[in-house]
């Protein structure tokens, strides 16, 4: 298997995004379904251990961020890479169309809830980014969040959005937060054919609606979108990753692989006991004994 250059899919800050000259499709990671499976499997343990290193050092935090458009595989992507994690310290959160409550706050306000703690790993199905890209490609969504009028200059708005969200993430990183970004890249020849796959299959019928035909034909606004938000907000601190994903498990492999990379930077492991817990281990030794 060749060596998966986790640099090679990351958005460089400053850099201007092109999307169609972004491939969908890449060289496979894995020679057969045998190998991927096996490949897989090493992460997924290497990922387990270090979850368990994270929980205990109780330091740090990871937050994975998933964005994509419909059928690009970001359920997909959870279910398998994350299959090997302890539940008790991962959270996932789906962001839907916002609730009454949410609508009453900032646009942030509804993932600074759900932020990982310490020692745990948090996973956006979809995000507070989805305030810079489907509200932008249907900007009528911005009456219904209570705006005041002075502030809804459009031509500034998505700046701005940018410029919260930079300062965010950058909070986060100062304070021990990891944050990782990922762009799953699909062309809309594979969403095409993964969309009548769910009609073909009964047991996925229930995730289609004629919402996701309808949201097609936005395709080239949602590629401009995009291409605005990662150019914006990829910065050192909270990379945006762009990841071939017309390969199911070729993107899997690359993602898992990009994690473990950030989760080996920050040298986890077990506490060492001091002198004083040590001393406190012995007088627990001494009390079993008796």
């Amino acid at each position: 298997m060749a060596t998966i250059p986790s640099k090679k899919f990351r958005v460089r800050p400053g850099h201007r995004v092109n999307l169609r000259k972004s491939p969908t499709l890449t060289t496979p990671y894995y020679a057969s379904k045998n190998e991927y499976g096996a490949l897989l499997q090493g992460h997924i343990a290497e990922l387990s251990t270090l979850q368990s290193k994270l929980y205990a050092l109780n330091r740090y935090s990871l937050l994975i961020i998933l964005q994509a458009m419909d059928t690009a595989g970001k359920d997909g992507m959870i279910k398998h890479v994350m299959s090997g994690v302890n539940p008790q310290a991962c959270q996932v959160s789906r962001f839907e169309h916002p609730s009454a409550e949410e609508l009453q706050h900032d646009f942030l306000w509804p993932a600074v809830c759900r932020l990982p703690e310490r020692g745990h790993i948090g996973i956006f199905n979809r995000s507070y980014y989805e305030e810079v890209l489907i509200v932008r490609v249907h900007p009528e969504l911005l009456h219904a969040e209570q705006i005041p009028h002075e502030l809804m200059d459009k031509s500034a708005i998505w700046e701005q959005r940018f410029r919260s969200i930079v300062d965010l993430e950058k909070h986060l990183h100062h304070n021990g937060t990891r944050v990782l970004k990922f762009f799953l890249h699909i062309s809309k020849e594979e969403q095409r054919k993964r969309l009548l796959h769910r009609i073909e299959d009964p047991d996925k019928n229930w995730k289609l609606s004629l919402s996701d035909i309808e949201e097609r034909k936005y395709w080239d606004q949602y590629m401009s979108a995009y291409e605005a938000c990662l150019s914006a907000t990829s910065t050192v601190h909270a990379p945006w990753h762009i990841i071939p994903s017309d390969d199911k498990p070729n993107a899997q492999l690359i993602v898992s692989e990009i994690i473990l990379d950030q989760l080996r930077k920050l040298k986890l492991a077990y506490p060492q006991a001091d002198a004083k817990r040590r001393h406190e281990l012995q007088t627990i030794r001494e009390k079993l004994a008796k």
